[in-house]
């Protein structure tokens, strides 16, 4: 494997302390319903990296990979396109998780906004955890699910009120 290959793609060395990182995998909602056995499988499958400032995790319109989770620092997300920041994350946060299900183009960049240490969790992980243990592999996936279905629903709610504010803004009440 080539240098930089194996920098994307480096699992956690052996003997790492990881242990902090179960109780950030369990608060996230892709991950909340899992043992904490069946945490530590996806610990042992999570690829390191490092990001300096700046540094651009992924930009929009590429096909996606895999999702990342903030251990150190904060990622910006940015709508290149509309040329605008969506928003700041920072440690125990996650993105780019729809990629986990769909290798569709990126609909954002994400961006290093200080030097972070993150976690990714990459498609062909899951397809071989799947493989694997399907039984861990179908309750990530429903993780997933659930999280896609909650933020549509929002989206919904947000959409469905912005529509009736800009209804009162046409015909305020006399």
């Amino acid at each position: 494997m080539s240098a930089f290959w194996s920098k994307i793609f480096s699992h956690e060395k052996k003997g790492e302390d990881n242990s902090h990182l179960d109780d950030v995998l369990k608060e996230m909602p892709i991950f909340e319903k899992l043992t904490r056995r069946e945490l530590h499988a996806i610990i042992r499958i999570l690829h390191k990296r490092e990001f300096k400032t700046d540094e651009v995790i992924f930009r929009e319109n590429e096909p996606g990979m895999g999702m990342y989770i903030i251990e150190q620092g904060k990622v910006a997300i940015v709508s290149e396109s509309a040329k605008m920041q969506l928003t700041e994350l920072s440690a125990g946060a996650f993105f780019g998780e729809i990629a986990l299900l769909d290798a569709a183009p990126r609909s954002a960049s994400a961006i290093a906004k200080s030097d972070c240490k993150l976690f990714g969790f990459f498609q062909p992980d899951l397809f071989g955890l799947i493989e694997r243990n399907p039984q861990l592999g179908v309750k990530v996936v429903l993780g997933i699910s659930r999280l896609v279905c909650e933020r549509l629903r929002q989206t919904n709610k947000r959409a469905f009120a912005f529509n009736e504010a800009l209804q009162q803004m046409k015909h305020p009440p006399q």
